[in-house]
């Protein structure tokens, strides 16, 4: 049965956690090993963008820090962390429809997150879609 874009997501996000963690422990870590623990058919959906959201991560929440009201991504959980680093990356540097993504990276926080988190993710997906994908 073919895995569904939701589902790899979900790896993606699991993935993207693991490095954090690790980075925060001050663990080695390799990536390689990490994306194939967690998706052995070797995605190209997941690592592309496993990949693209490393590359751009400090573009990422540079980003999502402006538009942050009195926080910083920092602040946020490890799981928070990669819901909305995967959440940008997808919105600015995919050709996933811009509600596809939104909606994806809502559906994944409402299901690890709490609500206060969800409702700002949304307002920030939200934020970045209006103020610097729309204005292209």
């Amino acid at each position: 049965m073919k895995t569904t874009r939701s589902e790899l997501r979900e790896k993606i996000m699991t993935i993207l956690y693991q490095i954090n963690v690790y980075r925060k422990e001050k663990m080695e870590y390799d990536i390689s090993s990490i994306m194939k623990e967690i998706d052995p058919s070797n995605d190209n959906f997941v690592s592309s963008i496993v990949m693209g959201v490393l590359y751009k991560e400090k573009e990422i929440d540079e980003l999502i820090n402006k538009y942050m009201k009195e926080w910083t991504i920092s602040r946020l959980g490890n799981i928070d962390q990669a819901i909305f680093r995967m959440s940008v990356f997808e919105l600015l540097h995919t050709a996933t429809p811009h509600i596809v993504s939104i909606n994806e990276g809502i559906e994944l926080s409402k299901k690890f997150s709490d609500e206060k988190i969800t409702k700002m993710l949304n307002a920030i997906l939200d934020e970045i879609l209006n103020n610097e994908v729309n204005n292209e």
